[in-house]
């Protein structure tokens, strides 16, 4: 008995690390994408990303060795079950269908804007010249 109580709190405690690191990864980086590598809703919101020539971080969970916890985390922070787990300027945007509905109503490109997900002009400047 003594090993499942301490097995829960070892969880518990592992949940609570994980909810910490992923509240870092979320106010320090403009857009996070919490993924794993088969799903392809989160496929969609990683190619439009790139599509729009947006910056982002993707963290896939099926790879990190604490993703388990970091998906238990998520859903006890945002309520959302299912990857992927978009944030976007260190707030819950929701998952593939939210990110989709957002960019055909023409609000997608403005957050991702105001979150600095866009590399600047000089930055593409530096960039494309350093290419050379």
């Amino acid at each position: 008995m003594g090993s499942v109580l301490g097995s829960t709190v070892k969880n518990k405690e592992a949940v609570e690390m994980a909810l910490s690191k992923a509240k870092d990864i979320v106010n320090s980086t403009p857009v996070v994408v919490f993924s794993k590598t088969y799903c392809g809703y989160c496929a969609r919101v990683k190619q439009l990303f790139s599509q729009l020539g947006a910056n982002y971080k993707t963290i896939e969970m099926d790879v990190e060795s604490d993703g388990k916890e970091t998906q238990a985390a998520l859903a006890e922070w945002t309520g959302q079950t299912t990857v992927p787990n978009v944030f976007i300027g260190g707030k819950h945007v929701g998952g593939c269908d939210k990110v989709m509905h957002k960019h055909k109503a023409g609000l997608l490109v403005p957050l991702l804007t105001e979150a600095g997900a866009f590399p600047s002009k000089s930055e593409n400047a530096s960039s494309s010249s350093s290419n050379l």
